[in-house]
């Protein structure tokens, strides 16, 4: 399950933890200030759950806005899914909004650790061509990465290191 906290940015209130959308509705618009004034501003922050989850709002900026949204990726989105999102967000500046879904973006994504890593699987589906056995122990792999950094680029959600190109 995963548990966020909403922290007022009025001082003369205390904040709550919730674990839904209609929990953080129903616990916000019963909170008063010391004052017995309502409170109406909050930082959302994610306490607990799946790492994958935390990378997600952080990635989309978890605030009051977008709280549902967030809980409705959580429940839907798989991993995958929930990782195309980190980096078309994160990485890539596409925005999150009410109506985002995984598929909207256009981008790339490889799970291997290194740019080398990417070179070598590229050459072996050939992606240079078909290249006799006996060259292969000529290929600079390194080389090859150094170009593919110009439009590849390496980042790590959670804790997981990826390879990825933004169209």
């Amino acid at each position: 399950m995963t548990q966020l906290h909403a922290q007022p940015y009025d001082l003369a209130a205390s904040g709550f933890y919730f674990e839904t959308a209609e929990e953080y509705t129903e616990k916000a618009a019963k909170l008063r200030n010391d004052y017995g004034d309502p409170v109406e501003e909050f930082e959302i922050q994610f306490i607990d759950g799946e790492r994958i989850d935390c990378a997600l709002a952080a990635a989309i900026g978890l605030y009051q806005s977008n709280i549902t949204q967030f809980f409705k990726a959580v429940e839907d989105w798989d991993d995958d899914q929930k990782t195309r999102v980190i980096l078309a967000v994160a990485e890539c500046g596409y925005d999150f909004t009410a109506d985002t879904q995984p598929d909207d973006f256009d981008l790339e994504i490889y799970p291997v650790e290194t740019l080398r890593e990417l070179a070598e699987q590229f050459v072996e589906e050939g992606l240079f061509g078909d290249i006799p056995e006996r060259l292969q122990f000529y290929i600079d792999y390194d080389a090859i990465a150094r170009d593919l950094g110009m439009d590849y680029a390496e980042a790590e959600v959670a804790g997981t290191r990826l390879i990825y190109h933004c169209a």
